[in-house]
């Protein structure tokens, strides 16, 4: 039977340092990605992402679990001896060298056939639209230049895995956005599976096939950007992406009473505490007394496409609504008002 997967990772912990100074830094990890995907790791600083990538890569071994690039068991391969490329944050040029010199390094490492090095130099050039600068030197270049070099020298060998451990984060923001863009699409062109590692929930959003957060050492939860987004089933994904309004409530046989307001018909498997999350555009500001519960307007930000209103609850938390309707106008600072909540937006959390 054929490997339909590019990588296998399965069971895999990692710990630094000895004894009672030991750091846990992964926690039995499994996950596969599928050939041609674009994959990314997503979490905030010290969740355990970089050091997964790293253990792909082969810079660091793991203390237990394996892992498979392409169905070969390459748990405590060296770097050398797997079909990988990695493309840093810092982007790594060598400074002496011409940017067609930088792509060609690794291909002279090979010691491949001049003319074959000269055409997989161009191609790479080429497919990062980066061919008419080939006889510059990096200094000669803007961030977002060496960021396309940078990926061209990991793609000219044709790995069967490209890992980009946050490669756009040095880049001011525009630049960040533009390449965001052109990164998707020189993935779907050179049609190489992409490990991507980042702390930007957006930029996870909008590039990824699939999204795993990270936690702690773990992954919480893994699935497609929107239902990653819109879906979330633990507490720390659903406050990571992006804006949340999060309500305490009480789970009882017809659904859930949230604190000051009604209850939702919303199916919880057992009674008990438990934590109702609602995205802001998914609510809905009305009259008050007219909702499924009664706020103060505290204030109101006109955002172009949509108004943000801060509400605060009558529990003393706040609650965020950002409505997409430029033609209503917003009620006065201060106003009494009513949230509207569709139970099909309501996600039930675990902690």
């Amino acid at each position: 039977m054929a490997e339909t997967n590019t990588v296998t990772i399965r069971g895999v912990s990692k710990a630094f340092g000895r004894g009672d100074a030991a750091v846990r830094v992964l926690h039995d990890v499994s996950v596969d990605i599928a050939r041609q995907e674009f994959f990314t790791l997503l979490g905030p600083s010290g969740c355990g992402k970089t050091t997964l990538l790293r253990l792909v890569a082969g810079f660091e071994i793991a203390d237990s679990g394996s892992i498979r690039i392409e169905g070969q068991d390459v748990t405590h391969a060296p770097p050398f001896r797997r079909p990988v490329n990695t493309v840093f944050q810092n982007y790594a040029l060598f400074p002496h060298l011409t940017v067609e010199q930088n792509v060609a390094f690794s291909l002279e490492e090979q010691r491949l056939p001049r003319d074959q090095i000269r055409q997989r130099v161009g191609e790479a050039l080429e497919m990062v639209r980066m061919q008419t600068y080939a006889r510059r030197r990096p200094s000669d270049l803007s961030g977002g230049q060496q960021q396309r070099v940078a990926l061209a020298r990991a793609l000219a060998p044709r790995p069967k895995l490209l890992l980009l451990d946050e490669p756009l984060s040095a880049l001011d923001l525009k630049l960040r956005k533009e390449m965001q863009i052109e990164l998707k699409q020189l993935q779907a062109e050179a049609g190489i599976t992409f490990l991507f590692v980042t702390h930007d929930q957006e930029e996870a959003l909008a590039l990824s096939d699939r999204v795993a957060v990270m936690q702690g050492g773990r992954i919480l939860q893994m699935g497609p950007p929107r239902e990653i987004y819109e879906a979330p089933t633990h507490r720390f994904v659903a406050d990571f992406i992006g804006d949340i309004n999060l309500l305490d409530g009480e789970a009882t046989g017809g659904g859930v009473r949230v604190a000051g307001g009604q209850t939702l018909p919303v199916q919880v498997s057992r009674p008990g505490p438990v934590t109702l999350a609602i995205r802001p555009e998914r609510a809905r500001l009305v009259a008050a007394g007219t909702g499924v519960m009664d706020a103060t307007l505290v204030h109101s930000a006109y955002l172009g496409t949509a108004t943000l209103h801060k509400l605060q609850l009558a529990s003393g938390g706040d609650f965020l609504i950002r409505q997409s309707d430029p033609v209503q106008a917003a009620p006065e600072k201060g106003s009494r008002v009513g949230i509207a909540l569709p139970t099909d937006a309501l996600q039930v959390l675990q902690e």
